[in-house]
């Protein structure tokens, strides 16, 4: 075993009982949906295979995505509360949500946020048969990006990555609804965006439809096997890549030392 096996070895058994791995070295911690943690009949989420593009010697990365959440109930569950009380100035927030934000707010998942960015809000049950105030999904980007600033860590929003639904050739982009408004809330509150979305989608269309779903795609066009977790992992780490000034490009791997 070499040394950032075991550097990688040794954080996820501190991670398991509530130790962090070093006060030294920061900490990136992912949030999300099942499409970024996702361990359920065969299927990967893309959070888990980022790690190893990342130096273990030098950073932390903790996987804290839950699936089946929109950015409403991340926040409501108090799934987000746990992330911010860890984190520390210096550490690294990736937030991609928007799969679980769609539907009505009468849905018996009670999990669907407003459509849009703005400041609009109405009442809606959730699961304790409560009615709560609802926000839109840009308003909890901001409420998460903001969080995250005020803890002197760097928030970097994504967009959703690409459903495994095709029109005339192409993927089918979320540009007109939730990649457009994460994108708009990171502007707005002077966050990173990483376009995944796009990044995934042109990966897709360069191999096409029935590649994409024997190799990438389970038993829906949502949720992916191993290898499409790995597509969408290397995606994140080319958005990165791409994001000027962004220290997190500092703990990156060189090509030839991914494993």
């Amino acid at each position: 075993m070499g040394l950032r096996e075991i550097f990688r070895t040794a954080a996820a058994l501190l991670s398991l009982i509530g130790i962090p791995a070093t006060a030294a070295v920061p900490t990136l911690y992912i949030t999300g949906d099942s499409t970024v943690n996702n361990h359920s009949k065969g299927l990967l989420g893309w959070g888990d295979p980022i790690a190893n593009y990342f130096d273990a010697s030098r950073i932390h990365v903790e996987n804290d995505a839950r699936g089946g959440r929109s950015s409403r109930t991340f926040l409501t569950e108090g799934l987000w509360d746990s992330v911010l009380a860890k984190l520390q100035p210096g550490d690294f927030v990736v937030m991609q949500f928007g799969h679980n934000d769609g539907g009505a707010l009468t849905d018996i998942r009670h999990r669907a946020s407003l459509k849009g960015t703005g400041e609009d809000t109405a009442e809606g049950p959730n699961d304790s048969g409560q009615m709560e105030t609802v926000h839109s999904y840009g308003w909890y980007m901001r409420r998460f990006v903001d969080d995250t600033k005020a803890k002197h860590a760097v928030p970097i929003v994504l967009s959703p990555v690409p459903r495994n639904i095709w029109e005339n050739g192409k993927v089918v982009r979320a540009s007109r609804d939730y990649g457009k408004w994460a994108q708009e809330a990171a502007q707005r509150e002077g966050a990173f965006f990483i376009d995944l979305n796009e990044i995934t989608a042109r990966k897709y269309e360069a191999l096409g439809p029935d590649v994409v779903k024997a190799k990438y795609f389970g038993e829906d066009h949502t949720h992916t096997t191993p290898a499409g977790a790995e597509v969408n992992a290397q995606s994140v780490v080319e958005g990165i890549r791409g994001l000027k000034d962004c220290a997190l490009n500092n703990y990156l791997l060189q090509a030839a030392e991914t494993r």
